[in-house]
């Protein structure tokens, strides 16, 4: 895997584009590192933050628990883990309750009984649209536990 140090002026360019894609303020950091597992997926990492970048998104990875608690999330059902896990979609069956959000959203997907983060994917549909609907896919997974982002980030060391 081939990694980087990114500039401090390119830094300030990515921390910006991250706060702002997700409406959160980021602490100020002075140099982020790319890890290239692909030619489109990158994981991020810097003091205090590790990111994923799939194609021109940016995702919070699951070791950020703090960081996740300030994005919407939806929670699951004990039958939905199996299937979260393995990187399957959120369908609205299995989703027992949800939070605020609007289509397009970044979503941190919950377990109900001990409420651990599984994954996190992308909004397919606002959440009056999934309250008002007992089929489709909800979110869409991007980066579940045990994937491939997950597994990279354990051989990290910062």
């Amino acid at each position: 895997m081939k990694s980087n140090l990114i500039s401090k002026s390119e830094t300030a360019s990515i921390m910006k584009q991250i706060s702002e894609e997700w409406k959160i303020e980021l602490p100020k950091i002075k140099n982020l590192r790319f890890y290239h597992i692909s030619d489109n997926e990158i994981i991020i990492t810097g003091d205090s933050i590790t990111a994923i970048k799939i194609d021109d998104r940016f995702l919070p990875h699951l070791s950020e628990i703090e960081l996740l608690k300030k994005f919407p999330h939806i929670i699951v059902d004990m039958g939905a883990i199996k299937f979260v896990c393995k990187g399957a979609n959120i369908m609205r069956p299995g989703i027992t309750k949800l939070t605020d959000f609007n289509d397009g959203a970044i979503i941190c997907v919950v377990e109900e009984s001990n409420n651990k983060f599984l994954s996190v994917g992308i909004a397919k549909m606002s959440s009056d649209k999934a309250n008002s609907t007992k089929t489709g896919i909800v979110v869409e997974n991007l980066h579940y536990i045990s994937d491939k982002f997950w597994e990279t980030k354990k051989e990290i060391k910062d």
